[in-house]
């Protein structure tokens, strides 16, 4: 790469997409040039306004990447918009034609091949026909309950099982993480919610694919579930006013088999009011391993993925990639 900088527009300006726009702000080495959305209350106004800035920075916000273009050049466009494929499959499609690489929190996009091969391939073949990389990453997926795991066997002589386990107390994160637990919810409500696919932690089977993809495990099996956390006494937090016996988050556990019997299990824990905050990996094998890790907040620490990957996507070959493909992602 050369010392110019990284000219990046911001395509989603939701809390992730402002926070990383305000951290490429601060950042040297990259340049906000754009920030693309769709929210009529955000558009036509000042980006720096939008995201949270005390000053200006003397563009506005607009509602298509074109508009972006036809005012400035760029290399990269950060995308946070959605989760699933059908919400941000065609944007994607978009930012290429432009001749941009994509870094994306778009969790299913994170190891697509087991969930969703057939647009993985699309999203691959565009990229490729582009000449421009795709990435999505994130703290999880994206690192704590795959590419991390991942790294740590590189000291293993012999790996039997993988169980990683994330609790978090979600009192401390944004509104929109805290009503996508449930919340305040009934019990009966959050069943429902649940049932429709739309609610709680997205990324299990993205995260398992790449493990075992990596390790080269054939999976015969995946299984997953979810059950409420009920409070036991009203919580209280700056979104949500919770009252005993309604639903204060959730429990997701999913567990991935071998021919030989379950090789690993991702169990994914956020509730308000969590009293235990940590990310525990256990790899079972030679040696037998334990790594904790506190102080992961997952909007930090997804804010510093996203924006530290974004060299190395620059540097790789085109088509869609993941962590896995890349060489360790770090500050610079």
């Amino acid at each position: 790469m050369s010392n110019k900088a990284i000219r990046v527009v911001q395509y989603g300006l939701g809390p992730i997409g402002s926070a990383v726009a305000r951290h490429i702000v601060e950042r040297d080495g990259v340049e906000l040039v754009g920030g693309v959305d769709i929210d009529r209350a955000k558009t036509g106004r000042d980006m720096g306004e939008v995201i949270g800035l005390d000053s200006l920075l003397g563009f506005p916000v607009v509602n298509d990447l074109a508009l972006v273009m036809e005012r400035t050049a760029a290399d990269v466009v950060m995308h946070t918009t959605g989760s699933f494929f059908d919400i941000f499959e065609s944007q994607l499609v978009e930012i290429l034609k432009a001749g941009l690489d994509i870094v994306s929190t778009s969790e299913e996009l994170s190891f697509p091949w087991l969930a969703h091969p057939d647009a993985a391939a699309r999203i691959d073949a565009a990229a490729r026909q582009a000449g421009k990389t795709v990435l999505g990453t994130g703290v999880n997926p994206g690192f704590l309950m795959d590419s991390l795991p991942l790294n740590l066997t590189a000291i293993c002589q012999r790996v039997d099982r993988i169980d990683v386990t994330r609790r978090m107390n979600a009192s401390l994160r944004r509104g929109p993480f805290q009503a996508k637990i449930g919340s305040g919810m009934t019990v009966a409500d959050f069943m429902l919610n649940m049932e429709n696919g739309r609610m709680g932690h997205i990324g299990l089977p993205e995260s398992m694919g790449m493990v075992f993809s990596t390790l080269g495990k054939t999976m015969v099996k995946y299984e997953s579930g979810v059950e409420p956390l009920i409070a036991d006494s009203p919580v209280t937090t700056d979104y949500f006013e919770v009252q005993a016996g309604q639903v204060r988050g959730l429990k997701q556990v999913a567990r991935g088999y071998t021919p030989d019997g379950e090789f690993m299990t991702l169990t994914f824990i956020a509730a308000l009011d969590e009293k235990e905050d940590g990310d525990t990996i256990l790899i079972t094998g030679k040696p037998d391993l334990e790594v904790r890790l506190r102080g992961t907040n997952g909007d930090t620490a997804t804010v510093a993925i996203a924006v530290n990957a974004v060299h190395r996507v620059l540097d790789a070959m085109p088509g869609l990639v993941t962590m896995r493909d890349l060489p360790i992602v770090t500050i610079w």
